[in-house]
């Protein structure tokens, strides 16, 4: 591995710990050359999943695609990035122990949605309108009413429970 600053290919290892969720290992080095310091993350590889478009083309599964497109959803709203880089990785993980080789982004693009309605349903709301190509306000309408009736049953769940 060469120093991100000035090439040299020879450091030391200051620092290893777990990361993300204990799925990779954060290491902390120093270069020899310029004693600079940096951080690299070490991971398994992870199998190759191909996403089939509705195109019918193919291209690799991209967590940095999906979670672009969640935080342009989420854009201007209270959510946090951690959050939507949680529900990226639990997209990841169940697409890998669900799929072998390919997945529809259709399957993907409901998988967002559902997390998405978890964490802000204004930015449920916007995701849904892209991904299913809103053609007029009478749609945005329907999804606005399906979610205030789950909020009534969850409120007269909670009521009851009481």
């Amino acid at each position: 591995m060469k120093c991100p600053y000035c090439g040299h290919e020879e450091q030391k290892v200051l620092d290893s710990r777990p990361a993300r969720e204990s799925t990779s290992i954060r290491r902390r080095r120093e270069c020899d050359s310029c004693g600079r310091r940096f951080t690299t993350f070490e991971e398994p590889e992870k199998p190759r999943l191909y996403v089939i478009k509705s195109d019918g083309g193919r291209q690799l599964f991209d967590r940095e695609k999906l979670l672009s497109s969640m935080l342009l959803a989420c854009g201007k709203r209270p959510v946090p990035v951690e959050r939507l880089e949680q529900s990226v990785a639990h997209i990841e993980r169940d697409l890998l122990d669900q799929f072998e080789l390919e997945v529809q982004s259709s399957d993907i693009g409901e998988r967002a949605m559902e997390e998405l309605y978890h964490i802000d349903t204004i930015g449920y709301i916007r995701y849904s309108s892209v991904y299913r190509a809103f053609d007029c306000p009478e749609q945005f309408a329907e999804i606005v009413k399906k979610m205030q009736r789950d909020s009534r049953a969850k409120s007269k769940a909670t009521v009851s429970s009481r």
